[in-house]
């Protein structure tokens, strides 16, 4: 079991040659049995790792608030939106944590972070019923089932030799599966009453995003036109249209990097002056002042050469000034010869266009051929909500061809990672079968003498930790990749990272590992063979069953601990802060950049989880508690990272969630085609033809509910649209726009819609047995519009005031930075000889400006700033609410 002591994220990509050399100590072999002292053997070692880091973690929290607890007191989070703590006691922290609900994560972080607490909940709640379920049914069924399986094994389905036991499996998977198909859809169900709750509420209502629709790769008639008006409806307001400006991108670029190249010389230029007046002070026993020391200004005067062989320098200051000087008025030129060509001389990459009510821009995004548009304006792509932080300006500047050529090319080369990504893995898997190398290959026979422990970290650990290193890199290679294929926003390239993660995670560390194959040889054979993939799966997916034991259980302890520590963002925050960030504004970009969250990264991965528990449910029940806890430590986990760590950068408003919700189905279908094989090996006619029909059934349902939902997830039905007008939605939508909503009035109305509620009363059943039963099977009542948006308003996200727009605000919101971006303020640090001021002067002398409030050197030449008014200081950029 020594491959399975790693910590960390080893297990996440774990491949199969390295499963292979496992083989003797996680039952890949079909003739070894699970035993509970190998599964103890595993287990407790990194039990007690988990619990040393917690404690380091409780030792360290309180001094190291910055990473660990930021979300309590730092300025750049509203007052309001702060988690709550009353005191800085040891343990303060986890009353606080025990007290709040997920709800607060909803009301004072993100949507997003709420919904992906909520996947975690669901999932624990779906692998412990899936538990109680088949443990109650299938433990009895296979321990009883003739076979000759020793220990743990004889839990699962090897053990059951009499054909006719096999019914039960049948009747569990219909059972399981069709529980996990009904929790799938209400859970899509009622994320479509939210998101249509949230997006009308009525602070969303009223963002310039909510009412904004962006048209890539419009026609130039879009633009010639005399006004959005007659291009894009009455209803159309404003416009803002996206050129090509790249040499100007370029232009602001290289400015940009003048200046804070320049602000870097400066600080370092007073950094060093004031170490060396106060070393002359202390050599001297002097009170000398910073003008009567020239000899120790001019001797800190930092100066360049020209040329390697030159003798003579100049100085470097003055060198940066004039670059930056140069550089802003070639800024300043360049957007003035762009505002002077002419409308017609480039055709519209693209164009955002504001609508005069969220109504109105939901129809022009919704609308395909019947816009108010000439027959040849044709529109090819359009998103809705986008704001203005999340677009990649870059990216909306490239035609629609080269969009898709671009894409294409991402997938395919994609595709060659997930394919051949076994090559450099088993690589790195030959280490875990040294032992044999040693033996076979004479020049590293030395292996054989190192010592037994020294031997057990090669084999055993150096593998799996190899393997995660280099594999952690793989989503932000991903995402890369993403952006530089032409994603318009980052929530786009987000969404696309985690549809490729997700097929790398099925692929390789589920499928390949779990078959003992290759990518390169499983993927071929499928395309090839699709009939044969039941008894392909039937032949090797229970032999991998028991890796999964310690698989769930290991990554509940290793990687949720890790989550919390996060050792690597602790030492990098500490190697910046120390020995790398010297200047003001990196010391301020650090303390105020809060750490995000990766959805395209996380989701993935725990969906994998689900699925993985979904197809080993009928096979080894035994999968389904030991997922169940797993995933119980990461939800734990996760809750403490975002109600005291994280702030989400990118929200894609439940679109996640969403489609981890459809991926899950993979684990059913896998699920059903294996069980299919196995009844078929054993010739199980009866059990084989009930799930032949629960496979159908399942694609039937899959389809259906897509087409069901799919348009309600994407956009709001007509009769919402038309609630603005007074009409009354019965289904999803049913609430008048700024009407207030009253908690117990909706209450009543859920009871008097409910048919289990009115079966309940007639049978006076209690309503703590019926209340739960009825929010269960009907999501289309307790999960409606109406209902989300008393949900909403308990928590109090109805009560936000609605953003206010001056004229500035509108006009820049969707305009390209690169046409009205300010040079960067150069920002230095007070000292106490003077300095500063007169660079201040010789700076604005060249028309450069400059401040030194809020930040000083001390005689020792360290920088800081005043960390008790970030909002004050001068680089504090009030964010929009777009």
């Amino acid at each position: 079991m020594k491959s399975q002591h790693v910590l960390g994220d080893a297990w996440d990509t774990l491949p199969s040659s390295l499963l292979a050399s496992s083989n003797d100590t996680v039952g890949s072999d079909s003739n070894q049995s699970a035993s509970l002292p190998a599964i103890l053997a595993a287990f407790v070692p990194s039990l007690i790792s988990a619990l040393f880091l917690l404690t380091v973690f409780v030792l360290i929290r309180r001094p190291l608030r910055r990473i660990y607890s930021p979300r309590t007191y730092i300025d750049v989070i509203p007052e309001k939106d702060r988690t709550p703590i009353s005191s800085l006691k040891r343990f303060e922290w986890f009353r606080t944590f025990r007290q709040l609900d997920d709800k607060f994560v909803l009301e004072h972080s993100s949507l997003d972070a709420y919904l992906y607490l909520r996947f975690l909940k669901t999932s624990v709640y779906v692998c412990f019923v899936g538990a109680v379920i088949t443990w109650t049914i299938l433990f009895p069924v296979n321990a009883t089932g003739g076979g000759d399986a020793t220990q743990l094994d004889r839990l699962g389905f090897g053990n059951v030799r009499h054909k006719d036991r096999l019914y039960a499996h049948a009747v569990v998977a219909w059972v399981f599966y069709g529980f996990v198909l009904l929790v799938i859809a209400r859970e899509r169900i009622w994320l479509v009453g939210l998101r249509q709750a949230w997006y009308l509420a009525r602070t969303n209502a009223s963002r310039l995003s909510s009412r904004t629709v962006l048209y890539l790769d419009p026609p130039r008639e879009a633009v010639d036109a005399s006004g959005p008006q007659e291009s894009f409806g009455s209803d159309a307001r404003h416009q803002w249209v996206v050129k090509k400006t790249k040499s100007l991108d370029d232009e602001v670029q290289s400015r940009d990097d003048k200046t804070m190249r320049l602000e870097f010389a400066e600080v370092s230029y007073l950094r060093q002056v004031s170490k060396k007046i106060a070393e002359t002070r202390r050599s001297e026993g002097l009170e000398v002042t910073a003008s009567a020391d020239n000899a120790a200004i001019e001797s800190a005067r930092p100066r360049e050469r020209q040329h390697y062989l030159s003798a003579n320098a100049s100085d470097l200051l003055q060198h940066l000034r004039k670059e930056a000087k140069e550089a802003v008025q070639k800024v300043a030129e360049k957007r003035e010869s762009y505002s002077a060509e002419s409308t017609s001389s480039h055709d519209p990459c693209a164009i955002f266009v504001e609508y005069a009510t969220q109504s109105a821009a939901q129809r022009a995004y919704r609308a395909e051929s019947h816009l108010p548009l000439p027959a040849s304006l044709a529109i090819q792509t359009r998103l809705i909500g986008v704001l203005p932080n999340e677009i990649i300006w870059r990216n909306l500047a490239m035609p629609q061809t080269e969009r898709l050529s671009k894409k294409s090319a991402a997938n395919l080369l994609i595709a060659l990672v997930i394919v051949f990504w076994s090559i450099p893995t088993a690589i790195i898997g030959t280490i875990s079968n040294v032992n044999y190398l040693a033996d076979n290959v004479s020049w590293l026979s030395w292996i054989n003498n190192l010592p037994d422990p020294l031997l057990g970290l090669l084999t055993g650990l150096l593998p799996p930790f190899l393997t995660s290193q280099f594999a952690s890199y793989l989503p932000n290679l991903m995402r890369h990749i993403a952006r530089a294929s032409g994603q318009p926003t980052v929530v786009t390239a987000e969404l696309q990272v985690q549809a490729w993660y997700y097929t790398f995670q099925i692929i390789q560390v589920f499928l390949v590992t779990a078959l003992s194959s290759s990518a390169t040889a499983f993927i071929p054979n499928v395309i090839s063979n699709p009939h044969h993939v039941p008894q392909l799966l039937a032949d090797n997916l229970p032999k991998s069953s028991n890796f999964y034991l310690t698989y769930f259980i290991l990554q509940g302890l290793a990687s949720s601990v890790k989550n919390i520590m996060d050792w690597s963002d602790l030492l990098r925050y500490l190697l910046f802060e120390i020995f790398i960030y010297k200047t003001p504004r990196d010391k301020y970009n650090q303390y105020v950049g809060l750490k995000g969250i990766a959805w395209g990264k996380v989701y993935p991965k725990f969906t994998n989880f689900v699925i993985i528990a979904l197809a080993y449910s009928c096979i080894s029940p035994l999968v389904l508690g030991f997922a169940a806890v797993g995933l119980s430590l990461f939800y734990f986990s996760y809750r403490y990272t975002l109600l005291f760590m994280v702030q989400p950068k990118v929200e894609t408003r439940g679109k996640c969630y969403t489609r981890a919700l459809q991926q899950i189905l993979a684990g059913i279908y896998v699920g059903e085609l294996c069980l299919i094989g196995l009844f078929g090996l054993r010739k199980a006619k009866g059990p084989a033809i009930m799930l032949v029909i629960l496979f159908f059934a399942t694609i039937v349902y899959h389809v259906s509910t897509n087409r069901l939902l799919n348009p309600l997830e994407d956009h709001f039905p007509d009769d919402m649209i038309d609630a603005e007008n007074g009409e009354h939605d019965p289904l999803l939508s049913a609430a008048e726009e700024g009407q207030a909503i009253a908690a117990g009035d909706v209450q009543v109305d859920e009871h008097e819609r409910s048919r289990l509620q009115r079966i309940g009363r007639e049978m006076r059943l209690p309503q703590k047995v019926v209340s739960p039963v009825a929010h269960f099977f009907e999501p289309h009542v307790y999960a409606s519009h109406q209902a989300m948006r008393a949900f909403l308003a308990r928590t109090g996200v109805e009560t936000e005031p609605a953003p206010e727009y001056n004229e500035e605000d509108i006009n820049k919101a969707y305009q390209n930075p690169s046409l009205s971006s300010k040079t960067p303020l150069i920002w230095l640090p007070k000292d106490n000889y003077g300095l500063s001021k007169k660079e201040i002067e010789s700076l604005s002398a060249d028309n450069l400006e400059a401040t030194d409030e809020g930040a000083w050197v001390s005689s020792r030449g360290k920088v800081d700033f005043d960390k008790s008014n970030l909002r004050g200081l001068v680089v504090w950029k009030q964010p929009n609410a777009y």
